[in-house]
């Protein structure tokens, strides 16, 4: 009998932007834990990398803006016991240097695209009594200068999870995990694409912003993933947690 409430084995469990960063992150995670994983990402040859690595559970190539994408994504999937909704993009700027077209990008991706992801998922996850994993950030609970869009993106990621726990309250759990700054490619194509020639002056103010002065590690995200997709959380829904270094905090 296993008595590690931490262990996933003979669980499946789909991640998706799971081809680097947070995502790739709780993919292997996951599979040291026992589940099978499914790594959903656009980049499909980043995604077969992972999977290939892993050695157990399989990539799938999917935009979770194409509702057809999606719904063929998850036709192929038998059964399914955790979803990790993890894919998303930024965005620098206020209200006034946000276009609409921009605005629109990224609820596309960020919101609708948690919501094809979910809604697909649904009849497998309500058959498994499984467990919804939504990757939100500390810019869906406070205000981040210069983010307009995407701490709009983030706070309905909060309201979502929110929502879900309370219309299946006993038939699946639903958490969201709210990150600070953690050090992926994802900061690493922001500082290059908006701070090329100060990447280290302003890698030092991300850090400083965290009263734990450092960023994050995608590791430690994982872990925690790990505890809310577990039978060790079957207590909880519907929670919004931080891993911040202080951030939300100070």
């Amino acid at each position: 009998m296993n008595t590690d409430p931490f262990r996933l084995d003979g669980k499946v469990a789909l991640v998706t932007g799971g081809a680097r960063g947070i995502g790739e992150a709780i993919a292997r995670v996951f599979t040291a834990a026992g589940a099978e994983v499914l790594v959903l990402d656009m980049d499909g040859e980043g995604a077969a990398r992972v999977a290939a690595e892993l050695g157990r559970g399989r990539a799938i190539a999917c935009d979770v803006t194409s509702p057809e994408q999606v719904a063929a994504a998850l036709a192929s999937i038998e059964r399914l016991d955790v979803l990790v909704n993890n894919a998303g993009i930024g965005l620098v700027g206020g209200i006034e240097q946000t276009t609409l077209e921009d605005f629109r990008r990224l609820f596309r991706v960020n919101v609708e695209g948690i919501f094809l992801v979910t809604k697909a998922a649904l009849p497998l996850l309500l058959a498994a009594r499984g467990s919804i994993i939504n990757i939100g950030s500390v810019a869906g609970l406070i205000g981040v200068r210069q983010r307009f869009a995407y701490c709009a993106t983030k706070g309905a990621v909060v309201a979502m999870t929110r929502q879900l726990a309370v219309d299946y309250p006993t038939q699946l759990r639903v958490n969201c995990i709210c990150p600070g700054t953690v050090e992926t490619p994802f900061v690493e194509d922001y500082l290059e694409r908006y701070h090329k020639h100060e990447k280290e002056r302003v890698r030092a103010e991300l850090r400083a912003r965290q009263p734990m002065g450092r960023l994050g590690r995608p590791e430690e995200i994982a872990c925690l993933a790990l505890y809310l997709a577990s039978d060790a959380a079957d207590f909880v829904t519907g929670s919004v947690i931080t891993i911040d270094g202080g951030w939300t905090a100070a």
